[in-house]
């Protein structure tokens, strides 16, 4: 894997070892279009990379301009490979936390982000933890976005995910076997 453009821009990163952490990096070609549309929102922003794995959309991010990324995953694994992602490609700016996401998500709410990112394990048996429904469920998910910001969910293709009380379905954009879900807050402009 590598990153797409910017100050690391074609320069590689790791990827956690497969059995250990279960992690599918977003394809390089799904970056550079997903950039391509955000581009307007990362110079300058905080972001916010939930279920980060390797951690390719904040490393990506901060090579694109974004002043700081916070990396969060429960994988000691996914941790360690951030840390070392962002050493190696000498990229300022970021901050791991080893945490389960949703208790991550309870604590913080005093903190504010441009923009999102959440590519949760996907949902794909009846029974399996439904990350993304549990994310729009909580009460003060909505306050960690600014009001101009981005929400940024990676599902399967076959995901149906909605807006909900909150948040708006902005966009919708499918590359291979997954979806990108673009989302604001309601009433945003």
């Amino acid at each position: 894997m590598r990153i797409i453009a910017g100050t690391a821009g074609r320069r590689n990163f790791r990827v956690p070892s497969a059995g250990k952490a279960e992690v599918r990096p977003t394809t390089d070609r799904t970056r550079e279009a997903l950039f391509s549309m955000l581009a307007h929102l990362i110079p300058g922003a905080k972001v916010l990379d939930l279920f980060a794995g390797s951690g390719s959309l904040g490393l990506e991010s901060i090579s694109r301009g974004a002043e700081t990324c916070v990396f969060v995953d429960e994988n000691r694994e996914c941790i360690n490979t951030v840390k070392m992602n962002l050493r190696t490609l000498r990229l300022e700016g970021g901050k791991v936390i080893q945490a389960d996401v949703m208790k991550f998500l309870s604590k913080v709410s005093l903190s504010q982000y441009d923009v999102i990112f959440a590519d949760p394990p996907y949902w794909k048996h009846q029974g399996d933890r439904d990350f993304v429904a549990e994310m729009f469920a909580m009460d003060e998910f909505s306050n960690l976005l600014t009001d101009e910001g981005m929400l940024v969910i990676e599902a399967d293709e076959r995901a149906e995910i909605a807006g909900s009380e909150c948040w708006e379905l902005v966009d919708k954009r499918k590359y291979g076997g997954c979806s990108i879900h673009f989302f604001q807050k309601k009433g945003a402009e």
